[in-house]
């Protein structure tokens, strides 16, 4: 299984960043970096094949595709500034943690605006 790969890396390099700490304390957010970038590399292949059962199930459905993009962008960046904040909390900068959450919730209030405006016009066509 899967799981069982990344979750030894994971308990791998969280050792590895313990005892390297001690001596070279600046090498262990280096280390933490490597480990999220393997694990991902571990699942990008499983996000392609869902990637590609949600665009047969949005032509079957006839959906706008801008609206599925549009989601999946939401949702890496949900994913990236999330990744990026918990790098600089173990750093020790929970300020800068903050203001990257911030950031990506930012972008996805934009990203989310022609969905949003999209529900408010089939309310109002509902109302009609």
């Amino acid at each position: 299984m899967e799981i069982f790969k990344i979750v030894g890396l994971g308990i791998i390099a969280t050792i590895l960043t313990i005892v390297v700490k001690q001596y070279k304390p600046e090498y262990g957010v280096h280390i933490s970096i490597a480990a999220g970038v393997m694990i991902f590399l571990m699942i990008a292949g499983k996000l392609v094949s869902v990637f590609e059962v949600i665009n047969q199930l949005t032509d079957k459905l006839e959906i706008d595709l801008v609206y599925v993009k549009s989601i999946f962008k939401i949702i890496g960046i949900a994913y990236i500034s999330e990744f990026g904040a918990q790098i600089c909390r173990d750093s020790g900068e929970e300020a800068i943690a903050f203001k990257v959450e911030l950031g990506g919730k930012i972008i996805i209030m934009v990203l989310a605006l022609p969905i949003l405006l999209s529900v408010f016009n089939l309310i109002t066509k509902l109302m009609l």
